[in-house]
């Protein structure tokens, strides 16, 4: 598998390091390979501040309020619908960096494991999966999340 990823940093308040769009990188990566795809992927992060994600809550959720990620899936349940015919485009993440260090800071964990938490959460939205739609389809997101951050040696706490 190979993951094409276009990165934009539309933010300030945090630094964007090599090692941190590796991170990210590696948490999409994780999850395409823990759900069985090996299929080239291609994916677009942007990172933002709390006001940048709060106009795209706004904007596409109606929610007038900074969250901590968003995911905007090419495909509408079916994977296949997304292949350009080299690449399956997966979609889009925004990811506010700020609300990543205020989470971290609140939940006791570094910023770069909320980071990857994120964008595995985020990634698995890009995939079909969806945890508002009843307790059972939480359960199994969660489930999903912890074992791909156990994958990558940054576990989530209970």
């Amino acid at each position: 598998m190979e993951l094409f990823m276009e990165s934009h940093n539309a933010q300030r308040k945090e630094a964007v390091s090599a090692e941190l769009l590796s991170l990210i990188r590696r948490a999409v990566s994780e999850t395409l390979d823990y759900e069985g795809y090996d299929d080239d992927f291609a994916v677009s992060v942007t990172l933002v501040s709390n006001n940048g994600i709060r106009r795209y809550n706004r904007e596409y959720r109606s929610i007038d309020r900074p969250t901590d990620v968003l995911s905007f899936p090419m495909a509408d349940g079916d994977l296949s619908d997304a292949f350009d015919g080299e690449k399956y485009q997966l979609g889009d993440i925004v990811l506010s960096l700020e609300k990543a260090r205020e989470q971290s800071e609140l939940y006791g964990h570094s910023f770069e494991r909320e980071v990857a938490f994120l964008t595995v959460h985020s990634t698995l939205h890009l995939l079909g999966y969806d945890h508002e739609t009843g307790e059972d389809d939480e359960q199994d997101m969660r489930r999903r999340q912890r074992d791909i951050m156990k994958k990558m040696q940054l576990e989530v706490k209970e």
